[in-house]
């Protein structure tokens, strides 16, 4: 990665089926963190639409104008920005987080874990790939929310060199506890930086907690936003990876012969 990467995470109040307006958010807030020096930006799971159900197949058809847009962004504000959308494929709807660098889309994660306790399962398909790719600030990995309680997902992120991992995510706030304590764990575990970002607000009877985070290799929390609309900037450093990683050689250490390999 470079030797020093600032970092955003933007959490906003989504509103259910209203893309102009939900653009008009993230485009404000990236204008305001590229403004802060970021090189990296970190949008919310299903950003330009929130789970508007029902509505989704008719609101993925609208997902193409909105990566152009965010290809606009990115290419005007020289930043990689990352986020999730309604994406739709083969007559099926999926939830697919795009990474756009610098104007060109380098790849695209379609979760791949969905949570069948708010029914993601009945209105949308599971993705069935990992996503590690070079960016312009550094090896990224791509994970979604709910795969956010399934570890094997983000070792399988880190055997493939991932060094700053991002997660979009729709949050809710009765399990704050569990967001906070599993991203760290991710970054602890996987020597790995991480960028977070959450919605907030309420979405019909949901309401969510925001706390987006910005937290380093070591576990420490660079950054975390409250519970309403904001953004948050972090400088993620290249030398604090490399010096864990060598300080304490998880990686190495493995012991794949006992407990499986989930090198690719």
């Amino acid at each position: 990665m470079q030797a020093t990467v600032h970092a955003a995470a933007i959490q906003f109040n989504i509103t259910l089926g209203e893309i102009d307006g939900n653009l008009a958010k993230a485009e404000e807030a990236l204008r305001r963190v590229a403004a802060r020096g970021a090189q990296l930006a970190v949008l919310p799971e299903m950003w330009s639409s929130g789970y508007a159900y029902r509505k989704l197949p008719e609101l993925a058809t609208a997902t193409p104008r909105v990566l152009e847009r965010l290809q606009e962004w990115s290419q005007e504000l020289g930043m990689v920005i990352v986020g999730s959308l309604p994406e739709a494929k083969e007559d099926r709807i999926y939830n697919t987080a795009y990474v756009i660098d610098n104007g060109e889309e380098l790849g695209r994660y379609s979760k791949m874990h969905l949570f069948s306790v708010m029914r993601e399962d009945r209105f949308l398909a599971a993705g069935d790939n990992c996503l590690v790719v070079p960016s312009s600030v550094g090896k990224l990995g791509v994970a979604i929310c709910y795969d956010l309680r399934f570890p094997e997902l983000f070792r399988r992120l880190g055997l493939e060199g991932a060094e700053i991992l991002c997660l979009p995510a729709e949050w809710p706030l009765p399990r704050q506890l569990h967001w906070r304590t599993l991203l760290r764990a991710r970054a602890i575990e996987n020597q790995m930086y991480v960028a977070a970002a959450n919605c907030c607000g309420r979405q019909g009877k949901l309401d969510f907690c925001g706390m987006s985070l910005l937290i380093a290799p070591r576990g420490e929390i660079l950054a975390e936003a409250g519970d309403t609309d904001s953004e948050i900037v972090a400088a993620f450093e290249a030398a604090e990876l490399d010096d864990y990683r060598a300080q304490i050689p998880v990686y190495r250490e493995r012991r794949s012969d006992l407990y499986g390999d989930l090198n690719p």
